[in-house]
């Protein structure tokens, strides 16, 4: 099973909508997806993995995505601020 954590995802489907989210691991064939903000490290929400549209997998070298990666313990705002950096990064492209 391949590891999904630390990738960048945008839900393709449900009240959600075209918001970015990152992958903090899977359960039972779900992806747990957290922003920071409206889903927190503690309560992530599961998706179905068709319900997702992959944005970065791996490849955005944010410091604190980095660390997440590795598996270290970040912070929901730090989690806030390295998807603010890579929308803002998307946008300009």
């Amino acid at each position: 099973m391949q590891d999904y954590t630390g990738w960048i995802v945008r839900s393709t489907a449900g009240h959600d909508k075209g918001e970015l989210f990152c992958v903090t691991g899977m359960e039972g064939g779900y992806l747990l997806l957290v922003d920071g903000k409206r889903r927190k490290l503690s309560r992530p929400k599961r998706k179905k993995p068709g319900h997702v549209e992959v944005e970065d997998s791996g490849a955005y070298q944010q410091l604190h995505l980095q660390r997440f990666r590795m598996g270290e313990e970040i912070s929901d705002r730090a989690l806030r601020r390295a998807l603010a950096a890579f929308r803002a990064v998307t946008r300009r492209v």
